[in-house]
């Protein structure tokens, strides 16, 4: 079976943008796919709540290595919220698109982001932002339902 990938896909294939590890990382995320084996792991460095390096190490077919590059080159520089924000929709149409057997590959890059801010966090003690919609402390116990007296 052949899959056709579009030259921007093959571009960031052949020439991975940001390949490494970051000794020092303030975070690192590693996911993988246990059905096709691919595997990514990725390191940020943050300064002053913005990724100030991002680096990737993943082994796994061209589309993976495709998407972590890409990955890499849409969130450097962003803040924590904005490479937060990066979907797997948001790779694959940089990428120009990917074929539909391969959008997972987007979707472990953008996990392994996720995962790594994730780790940036837990390392410096603080909770993970609420999922928009999420009730806060007050919201929990009820705060503007009716008192039951």
């Amino acid at each position: 079976m052949s899959i056709d990938y579009n030259e921007r896909v093959m571009e960031h294939f052949s020439n991975p943008r940001n390949v490494g590890e970051i000794p020092d990382a303030d975070g690192v995320g590693q996911v993988g796919n246990p059905i096709c084996g691919d595997v990514m792991k990725m390191y940020i460095k943050v300064d002053d709540g913005r990724l100030a390096d991002v680096k990737f190490k993943t082994f796994g077919c061209g589309a993976a290595i495709a998407s972590s590059s890409m990955l890499t080159e849409l969130v450097l520089g962003k803040t924590l919220a904005e490479a937060e924000a990066v979907t797997n929709h948001t790779v694959a149409d940089a990428l120009g698109g990917l074929p539909p057997l391969k959008m997972h590959c987007s979707n472990l890059a953008a996990d392994a982001l996720h995962k790594a801010i994730e780790d940036y966090r837990r390392r410096r003690g603080e909770r993970p932002p609420e999922p928009a919609g999420a009730p806060d402390a007050a919201g929990a116990a009820g705060a503007g339902a009716p008192d039951k007296a």
